[in-house]
């Protein structure tokens, strides 16, 4: 066989026996080669859609804590120092509010479906704070406190009633305690459904506040069932 090769245009003779590698163009050649490596056997063993997501993570990662290592004062040491300081803060707000679930379960029931006087209220109370169950007491009292309401007709008795809506309802006829009524409210919410821990300072509140209640004729602007006249 003669083909045309050589700058000056001669005829090159190649015989039938001849072996001589095929000269393909460049686009025929590549699309060869990635038929070739597209298959199977070529790839048994790379990384799998996971595994090169987490490649790229930790890509990213690895990017990032570099620039705040350059960025931050004393390099890669002042790095650790500024996420120790972050996770010391992070702590110490966890144990000064506690499991950060109050939001989600604050709204149950002040009272469970047994009815009990504020007299035994009170005495639960004394009981479990004499014990030393502080969580017990403040619940027992806040219980207290809204049963002697209802009792005195100054709220109406419903079942279902939470801790907020009482002491919203009953700062309508006891004015002069309508912020400490909300506030013991509020502690009543923490250890019930907040997983926060009173103390007897606690319930030092609630009590104090129960007996001032007692103590106090409710606003004769409003009427015996708390509504303003």
């Amino acid at each position: 066989m003669s083909f045309p090769g050589g700058p000056t245009g001669a005829w090159l003779t190649i015989h039938a026996g001849d072996e001589v590698p095929v000269d393909l163009s460049r686009v025929p050649a590549r699309e060869a080669a990635e038929r070739e490596l597209s298959k199977p056997m070529y790839h048994e063993n790379d990384p799998n859609l996971l595994e090169r997501a987490l490649d790229r993570f930790w890509e990213w990662l690895s990017g990032v804590l570099d620039s705040a290592a350059g960025a931050s004062p004393g390099g890669p040491l002042g790095l650790v120092v500024i996420a120790l300081v972050v996770v010391a803060l992070i702590a110490g707000l966890w144990w000064r509010l506690g499991t950060p679930n109050r939001a989600a379960a604050v709204g149950g029931a002040l009272f469970h479906h047994r009815t009990l006087s504020a007299a035994e209220h009170r005495a639960a109370a004394e009981a479990a704070a004499a014990t030393g169950r502080w969580n017990q007491a403040v619940q027992e009292r806040m219980r207290a406190i809204v049963r002697s309401l209802e009792e005195r007709a100054l709220l109406e008795p419903r079942p279902g009633r939470t801790a907020d809506e009482a002491a919203g309802e009953a700062g309508v006829p006891m004015p002069g305690h309508a912020e400490a009524l909300c506030a013991a409210a509020r502690t009543f919410d923490d250890v019930t459904y907040g997983g926060r821990t009173a103390d007897r300072q606690a319930y030092a509140r609630l009590r104090d506040l129960d007996v001032e209640l007692v103590r106090t004729r409710p606003d004769p602007t409003t009427t015996e069932r708390g509504a303003p006249t």
